[in-house]
């Protein structure tokens, strides 16, 4: 095991900094101290980000990192660390590594042996959860669907059953398609909240049953950023079985998941990953080596 103490600015690092949703008054001082006192901040638009600087008095130079520049930026960053800076990795909103590049960044910087340290900031997901009035706890965040439909109905199967309070993010173009994809699968009994602008002027939860939900998409004009929270499924009883992969290895699983369900290697092992409670990145290790040995 290696150990990771020290979060002072002292030596090169990588902070992953936490910035508001939507309210800026939810930017905390321990963000904008590290900010300010950074060598460089990477964002994931520096458009954004530069906003954020403007109104909190921030001065650090920008630099670009974002998923269509991931090796570019990459090297850029690992580059600095290794030059003994200090760089702050900021998304768009809410926490970095979540629905945006920054996981990558993060494993290679460790791999690397340079310090990744958390500064806690506002979240989505988490806000809406809370505020939800479901279960807190256990709860599943999946973030965004696939966009095909084959392969979003493949994940809503391997979902279907489990009994946690499920979270989604959706954008507003796609709400009323994926709603609609839920009920099918899940049923329409189902509670369901949908939170949209968190945090801003405009924020509305909007409570009640996935039959409910689809009245709602048909009826309204659909704008801004959905956070969806789904209630588990009551019905289900977990019974201590032996499950069908239980005895194939993650290179089989994957390879019969392409086959039956006719997606690509990609989004097999996401769906792997659903099915067998791990990280995908596990999965994804697990398959490209034993298919290389």
């Amino acid at each position: 095991m290696k150990s990771q103490k020290s979060a002072e600015l002292n030596r090169a690092k990588l902070f992953l900094v936490g910035t508001p949703i939507g309210n800026l008054d939810d930017m905390t001082f321990r963000a904008v101290k590290i900010l300010q006192e950074a060598d460089i901040i990477a964002a994931e638009d520096t458009r954004n980000t530069i906003k954020l600087c403007n109104h909190f008095d921030i001065k650090t130079p920008l630099i670009s990192y974002h998923e269509h520049n991931l090796d570019k930026g990459g090297e850029k960053i690992l580059s600095l660390l290794g030059e003994g800076k200090i760089v702050a990795l900021v998304s768009d909103a809410g926490m970095p590594c979540i629905s945006d590049p920054g996981y990558d960044i993060s494993v290679k910087a460790i791999e690397e042996g340079y310090d990744v340290v958390p500064v806690p900031g506002a979240n989505a997901a988490i806000s809406a959860l809370v505020a939800s009035g479901l279960p807190t706890q256990p709860f599943t965040f999946y973030g965004f669907l696939s966009r095909q439909k084959k392969e979003r109905n493949a994940e809503l199967q391997l979902l279907k059953n489990k009994q946690e309070t499920l979270l989604f993010y959706e954008a507003p173009h796609r709400l009323k398609e994926t709603v609609k994809a839920f009920t099918e699968a899940f049923g329409g009994e189902r509670r369901v909240v949908m939170a949209r602008e968190l945090t801003k002027r405009f924020e509305e939860f909007l409570r009640g049953t996935l039959d409910e939900a689809v009245t709602w998409v048909d009826t309204n004009e659909i704008r801004g950023e959905f956070c969806i929270v789904i209630e588990g499924n009551l019905n289900t009883i977990q019974e201590e079985q032996q499950s069908w992969w239980q005895d194939i290895s993650i290179l089989t699983h994957v390879e019969l998941l392409m086959e039956k369900e006719n997606v690509s290697s990609k989004d097999a092992i996401k769906l792997v990953g659903v099915e067998r409670g791990i990280p995908k990145r596990d999965v994804y290790q697990a398959y490209h080596i034993d298919r290389n040995e």
